[in-house]
């Protein structure tokens, strides 16, 4: 069987509907990974829905503890033809964010896949479940066509707490690091560019969640009676935040701000067109950097959001000077960003700015990753889903939002290729989530297309990958 007669056999194994029954089956399990308590059904997933089907690829799998106490459990599965061939990892995750179940439109059950048209509803369609189905049915079908042998080992590791934040990832995986050895990183999460755009990204921006908490008094006081001697904590608030960013969403603070962009990277997002996408939200040309396009603002610099604030009785105010004000932000960064002392900047910053009364903590963060956009893998990828697609791929040098990519990049040291099959107006992580039928049938090409150019990289490379 040659490529093409592959690829062809792969998309009409699609229009049977097998992909969107089994996708159904994993959207029932209720694996809400952002729980306080770590639910059963983290555990059932693995042990009913993806060992199973591993095994049947002739992958051995084992379910570990995770090393952080109460924390979700961790697979790894291994399929090994030869200790001696070059080794793909490919992550993935089976929890999913809350269902939010009262919020979804009326007839969609977050619980249970629903077609309607070009789209499928159900909580995980788009994060993860439906991504890391396409992946593992492509690599399904590829052995299947090669009659068992790939001519390259696969590891495959999937976490249930990535929606928590991947607590104990890190630490898994700098103490099985040579049950992990890899030569590549292919995984599948995020957004396309777009629902039309086949796209890869190399590495994600890091964040830093931190909170900044003014408290006066213990309690609140009539603002008749005291208001003009008291200070307002949420007055304090409000402009020592604006000493950090100003109104049209721009960075104040020399600490937190994004190197220069590349050249390099300025060219790969050149041509790349943010939110044109249906169902995508307009695009505020006039916010943030106006110096950047909008494609270098979202991918290659630096942003701090003002997530939630709190003060006083907002559902229902009441005339008193609140005794508190709190306001939760994030700074979203680029590699190169001095992120591991934000807390001292802005510390000495609002101290020197008379704001000496806001008490500033951090309370999450996770790196920066970007592979080398001249990595020969990133063209390899590339390329591969060119030929399979027609189509040219858009390449971000990493993804605007934030993957545990640092454990794979840094402490496993591997090139780390990105290949998303959901799209920007996809509901992630909000009611009504779902994936398209398009996005998913060629996703499953291109992932069924990667596997089969490994085979046909190991054997012209005798191998080898280098």
């Amino acid at each position: 069987m040659n490529r093409d007669n592959f690829l062809s056999s792969v998309d009409a194994w699609f229009k049977q509907g097998e992909l969107q029954e089994v996708l159904a089956k994993r959207i029932a399990y209720k694996t809400e990974g952002d729980l306080p308590e770590a639910p059963q059904e983290l555990w059932d997933y693995l042990k009913n829905e993806i060992i199973p089907y591993l095994t049947g690829m002739g992958f051995i799998s084992t379910v570990f503890d995770n090393p952080l106490p109460d924390a979700a459990p961790i697979l790894v599965a291994r399929l090994i033809e030869d200790v001696n061939l070059p080794t793909l990892l490919i992550y993935a995750h089976g929890d999913v964010v809350n269902g939010q179940d009262s919020r979804w439109q009326e007839g969609l059950n977050p619980w249970v896949l629903s077609v309607d048209g070009e789209r499928w509803y159900g909580r995980g369609s788009a994060d993860n479940k439906g991504q890391h189905t396409i992946t593992f049915f492509g690599l399904a079908k590829a052995l299947e066509a090669r009659s068992g042998k790939l001519g390259y080992n696969v590891t495959v590791l999937m976490e249930m707490g990535e929606e928590a934040g991947s607590p104990g990832l890190a630490e898994f995986c700098e103490n099985n690091k040579e049950l992990l050895k890899a030569d590549l990183l292919i995984a599948s999460d995020g957004p396309r560019i777009n629902a039309e755009t086949p796209t890869i990204f190399l590495g994600s921006r890091g964040l830093v969640n931190f909170s900044l908490l003014v408290k006066a008094r213990d309690k609140a006081y009539h603002s008749g009676n005291w208001g003009g001697v008291l200070v307002n904590p949420a007055t304090r608030l409000v402009h020592a935040l604006s000493s950090l960013i100003d109104a049209r969403g721009r960075i104040l603070l020399d600490g937190i701000k994004a190197p220069a962009v590349d050249s390099l990277i300025k060219e790969a997002l050149k041509s790349v067109t943010v939110g044109n996408g249906k169902g995508d939200p307009e695009i505020d040309l006039s916010w943030g950097q106006s110096e950047l396009t909008s494609a270098e603002r979202l991918f290659a610099s630096n942003t701090l959001e003002i997530l939630a604030l709190g003060s006083g009785q907002s559902e229902r105010p009441v005339n008193a000077i609140p005794s508190q004000a709190i306001a939760h932000c994030q700074l979203r960064f680029v590699v190169g960003t001095d992120w591991q002392n934000l807390l001292e900047y802005v510390r000495e910053h609002l101290v020197a700015s008379g704001f000496d009364d806001v008490v500033v903590k951090v309370n999450a963060h996770t790196p920066a990753t970007r592979l080398d956009l001249k990595n020969p893998w990133v063209n390899w990828v590339k390329s591969s889903i060119e030929n399979t697609t027609g189509k040219q791929v858009t390449v971000l040098p990493n993804l605007a939002g934030s993957l545990p990519n640092d454990v794979f990049a840094d402490i496993l040291g591997l090139p780390t290729i990105w290949v998303p099959h959901s799209y920007p107006a996809c509901n992630q992580h909000a009611p009504n989530e779902h994936m398209l039928k398009s996005v998913a049938a060629e996703g499953l090409q291109m992932m069924a297309g990667i596997f089969w150019d490994l085979s046909e990289k190991s054997s012209t490379a005798n191998s080898s990958w280098d």
